[in-house]
């Protein structure tokens, strides 16, 4: 979240913006970049709707009807940051609703950096086949949200679909954009002091798991020329990758975590790749946790993603015993 003169703006997946008010109705006013962008309204850890956004300044009504008592507000970005920005220029109310101190901040902390299956890529499609819209994407149930509200941590989503470590199916890989508020402006960097998580969870690779296979895909020849990387570069580059988060954050559990699309597929070599990342870097906070190969088509849909957070959870209470 970055903000304006007059607005906050959000991007990443998963930002959210929070409120506690006495009333039976309450409104936002927002602008949208594109018409794409989707977000939970959520009424006392309940979502009441899903809201659609427009391309023009406007006052959206999130909740009516409700006794008229004290109640919590979010307002949940469902979607990831190739739907557009949006501009939040505040919360309405009527004469008698009134706003209340914000709650204490929670003393968890998780963070993810993640692709598609971290984002949510058509999570909600019902037919079993996949579907980039906006409308099917729900980053509030994928296994790093729920992940999240299990332990009631903060939750931050550094993640996009179809990025890499090493290459992506567009320009940007996830070391060039990890660190930044505005993904599409290098020179918007965060200041990594003013949120240091207490977990880090990375389930990256998929993505470049397929694209170093493809020695004719345009962002293989600009990344690697015509020779396909060894498998030494392969953990190199995820080394690198995690090195980078530890300097962030010296004193952070890592999870080097995989799947569960076909990367974790038996008799993939992925797991091994960042099984000897792990190894190399000999840090005795860093782990690697794999979830089981889905087995089904498309990307991971909500019962998946429940039964990745189900896995993560049981991890995170065995090893760091949260």
């Amino acid at each position: 979240m970055n903000f304006s003169s007059d607005a906050a703006i959000l991007y990443w997946s998963g930002s959210n913006i929070n409120l506690n008010f006495k009333g039976s109705e309450i409104s936002a006013i927002l602008k949208d970049s594109d018409t794409a962008n989707y977000y939970n309204v959520i009424i006392d850890d309940s979502i009441v709707s899903k809201i659609q956004l427009n391309t023009s300044k406007q006052t959206y009504l999130l909740a009516s009807g409700l006794s008229y008592k004290k109640h919590k507000l979010q307002l949940f970005k469902r979607t990831e940051w190739d739907k557009g920005t949006t501009s939040f220029y505040g919360f309405e109310t009527n004469e008698k609703t009134k706003t209340l101190p914000k709650s204490k901040s929670k003393k968890k902390k998780i963070e993810f950096y993640g692709d598609s299956i971290t984002c949510g890529y058509g999570n909600e499609v019902q037919n079993g086949k996949d579907s980039g819209t906006g409308h099917f994407e729900n980053n509030y149930l994928t296994y790093a949200a729920l992940t999240a509200r299990h332990f009631d941590s903060q939750y931050s989503c550094i993640a996009k679909s179809g990025i890499g470590i090493m290459v992506s199916w567009f320009p940007k890989i996830m070391p060039e954009v990890y660190d930044l508020i505005n993904p599409n402006d290098p020179n918007s960097k965060w200041d990594f002091k003013k949120y240091t998580p207490d977990v880090v969870v990375i389930n990256l690779l998929q993505n470049d798991s397929w694209i170093v296979n493809l020695p004719k895909n345009e962002e293989f020849i600009k990344k690697f020329g015509n020779q396909k990387p060894t498998e030494d570069f392969i953990i190199k580059s995820y080394e690198n990758f995690v090195k980078s988060i530890r300097a962030k954050y010296p004193n952070t559990y890592i999870i080097c975590a995989l799947g569960n699309m076909d990367i974790t597929k038996e008799g993939s070599k992925w797991p091994s790749y960042v099984s000897k990342a792990v190894v190399n870097l000999n840090d005795n906070k860093i782990y690697t946790h794999f979830f089981m190969y889905k087995n089904t088509p498309g990307h991971p849909k909500v019962n998946e993603q429940a039964a990745m957070a189900d896995s993560l959870i049981a991890f995170i209470n065995e090893k760091i015993k949260w």
